[in-house]
């Protein structure tokens, strides 16, 4: 009989796609959102017993990032309810160069349940998914002034792994650090996004603190801008700017690398920039 997985946070990039892959080869699944019936919130642990009932093993994608303050908490508790309810396997996705997400990572290591961590860098999808994607389709980027370059990893690949992890022996007890191929600057990210889709993007670099002062005035709430500023100020220090062949050798192929994904997502038109109405 083949195990049935709860996915928290399905509806996300990596959940979505985890998703997917499961259900096209067949496997139960549980979805781990607050729409999901029944629900899962992160703020309401007094509901996941519910949810974790029949449950074999769990996918965790934790919102809005491991590096947040109430992640350990939330992790322990979680983990807690996964051994009263006889859960079998946990897969975390976790990231590289933060301490919060270390702690959290411990805590399932030491459950005494299966487990893998899926420790990675950015993904490539945040400029057409997710945080980037706006700013790229206004015709004009701002962003904080970055000297360090990041090896991104796309979802695609992490999410092969993700899945691997959860319907074979191959990756039990093992923690992965996943990486892109290469190291890329965020200058070159927007330059070669504007070379594939054949548009004018302007670049415009700020100071840390000027550029969260800009998100503030357009209304971004504080734990949004104390997460950013963690992001960009201690995540992207330098400690993360080295290629990781763990993904290579766990997929038996390499990785995607930045020109490629843009090339592919320049085709879907995702990034065409939006005409002005006015």
């Amino acid at each position: 009989m083949k195990p049935i997985t709860l996915i928290i946070g399905s509806s996300g990039k990596t959940g979505s796609r985890i998703l997917s892959k499961l259900k096209q080869e067949g496997y139960p699944v549980r979805l781990g959102s607050r729409n999901a019936e029944p629900p899962f919130d992160w703020e309401k642990p007094e509901s996941w017993n519910d949810v974790l009932q029949g449950i074999n093993q769990v996918y965790i994608s934790f919102q809005p990032d491991l590096a947040v303050p109430s992640s350990l908490e939330a992790i322990k508790t979680l983990v807690q309810v996964c051994q009263k309810n006889q859960v079998k396997r946990l897969v975390l996705l976790s990231g590289r160069g933060e301490p919060e997400a270390r702690a959290c990572e411990q805590i399932v290591q030491n459950s005494g349940l299966e487990w893998t961590i899926l420790r990675s860098s950015w993904f490539l999808q945040n400029f057409s998914e997710g945080m980037f994607l706006e700013s790229i389709l206004a015709g004009r980027v701002l962003f904080p002034k970055v000297e360090t370059r990041e090896p991104f990893v796309d979802l695609d690949d992490l999410c092969d792994l993700a899945f691997a992890s959860l319907v074979t022996e191959n990756h039990k007890n093992k923690l992965y650090e996943l990486t892109g191929p290469e190291l890329v600057s965020f200058r070159d990210v927007f330059e070669t996004i504007a070379e594939v889709t054949n548009q004018t993007i302007p670049f415009e670099e700020l100071p840390l603190d000027d550029y969260l002062s800009t998100l503030k005035e357009f209304g971004l709430p504080e734990d949004v801008l104390w997460l950013i500023d963690y992001l960009f100020r201690t995540v992207l220090d330098g400690r993360n700017e080295s290629v990781v062949n763990d993904l290579e050798l766990a997929l038996g192929r390499k990785p995607k690398d930045f020109r490629t994904y843009a090339k592919e997502t320049a085709k879907t038109g995702i990034w065409k920039i939006q005409e002005r109405v006015g």
